[in-house]
């Protein structure tokens, strides 16, 4: 037994297609296309090339991107003065701030000073309370992706096991949430959680979102069970998830690789949002 790959590659082109057939009829009804900030601040390498990606998704699916590339020794004051510049701007649908920032500059500030109808990352509190609600809101998109991934695979939610390992306010919390909504029942561990291997022995899903390489072995999955692998971790071997992926996959009956599982549904997920912000604020 061996399981099937969840190509996440795939799926994500799925969506990006549909995203642009959409903004490929907004445009030719005379409006504007959607249009997406994404301020950079310092140069980080790794936050460097997500901009980047951003970039190329934004441009080949017909969205504008516009990028603030910042001095990593910009005051708070002025970042705050920049996205309540882009706040206003009834030209900017969505506006997303890259993390991390400089260890001066304190992040709750910046994310909460952002327009929650303008937080593509889905990360204001304002949002957070929404998902918490169920109602309509910006989701965050990692979260949104996985359980795009799961619904498009043909997962059958309700009344499914999920164990989610890590209880992150980026992944763990809401993707946790986002399943309870689907009639998930829902165990969350993390770093204190006792008897951990009993645990993810009984999950129908499991959503590895710790960041520990390889953590998740085979002997904690249920023969047959989803997979679902969100880390991403730079070893001496490469590129790898927080899944012993070539054991796992012996057990599981469905399992994403790294790269090419989770990684191209989160950016995605964020051109959706930023479609979908679009919308929100053209019907006011």
């Amino acid at each position: 037994m061996s399981a099937k790959i969840i190509d996440g590659k795939a799926i994500a082109q799925d969506i990006r297609n549909e995203i642009k057939a959409e903004v490929e009829q907004i445009v030719a009804s005379g409006k504007r296309p959607p249009a997406l900030a994404v301020v950079l601040v310092g140069k980080d390498p790794a936050s460097q090339v997500y901009v980047t990606n951003k970039r190329k998704a934004c441009h080949a699916l017909g969205i504008t991107s516009i990028e603030h590339l910042l001095d990593e020794t910009i005051e708070e004051k002025h970042l705050l003065e920049l996205i309540t510049k882009l706040n206003r701007d009834d030209g900017v649908d969505g506006i997303l701030v890259q993390l991390p920032l400089p260890k001066k500059i304190h992040e709750p500030n910046i994310l909460e000073h952002i327009a929650p109808e303008k937080d593509v990352d889905g990360f204001h509190p304002v949002n957070v309370g929404r998902l918490v609600a169920n109602t309509p809101a910006l989701r965050p998109c990692t979260p949104a992706g996985v359980l795009e991934m799961l619904k498009r695979t043909g997962i059958d939610l309700p009344g499914k096991k999920v164990v989610v390992l890590g209880r992150s306010n980026i992944v763990g919390k809401p993707v946790a949430t986002l399943l309870l909504h689907e009639s998930c029942t829902i165990t969350t561990c993390h770093s204190r959680t006792c008897m951990l291997n009993d645990i993810t022995k009984t999950a129908d899903i499991v959503i590895a979102a710790i960041g520990k390489p390889k953590y998740v072995k085979a002997d904690m999955i249920k023969p047959g069970a989803v997979v679902i692998d969100v880390g991403i971790n730079r070893i001496d071997e490469g590129l790898v998830g927080d899944v012993d992926f070539e054991n796992v996959k012996k057990v599981a009956g469905y399992i994403t690789p790294v790269p090419g599982g989770v990684g191209p549904m989160t950016i995605a997920m964020l051109m959706y949002n930023t479609l979908t912000a679009y919308k929100m604020r053209q019907r006011g």
